[in-house]
């Protein structure tokens, strides 16, 4: 009996922040270590999807122009690495919960330490911190390069 053979995966997410793309290209290089794929995870959603304050979207272009975004910036963090199999996976929902979800069965989450919310005082985001508490395997959280001036 032949059991089919499991493909090791690297999560990572990405949103646009310094962060992200530390994690990004850290993502990228522990899956080459350990001979992995990497799941590059985007989250959208439509604004006002959580309430109905907002005006009406054309859901198709958001998500094209989603897809779009989470394409370029992998392709402007990544330019030149093409030897770790890499998959786009854009996701519309709340980023935590993408992530999580995304996370079962991988060997590794790797989140960004901050994302684009607007608190910049905080150490750890709030996606970076339900990661860390819910994700269903072990998660690494990245801060982004620090130049020292």
């Amino acid at each position: 009996m032949n059991t089919p053979v499991r493909t090791r995966r690297v999560v990572v997410g990405v949103d646009g922040s310094p962060a992200s793309h530390e994690a990004l290209r850290w993502a990228v290089r522990h899956a080459r270590l350990i001979g992995a794929t990497v799941d590059a995870v985007g989250a959208y959603d439509l604004p006002g999807a959580a309430g109905w304050s907002a005006p009406a979207v054309d859901a198709e272009f958001d998500a094209s122009e989603a897809r779009q975004a989470l394409t370029d910036e992998i392709g402007k963090v990544l330019a030149g690495v093409d030897d770790v199999p890499l998959k786009e996976h854009l996701v519309r929902g709340n980023p935590a919960t993408a992530l999580i979800k995304a996370s079962d069965g991988a060997e590794v989450l790797v989140v960004g330490s901050r994302g684009r919310g607007g608190f910049a005082s905080l150490l750890l985001g709030s996606v970076s911190q339900q990661c860390a508490t819910h994700a269903s395997c072990p998660v690494v959280i990245v801060r982004p390069e620090v130049s020292g001036a």
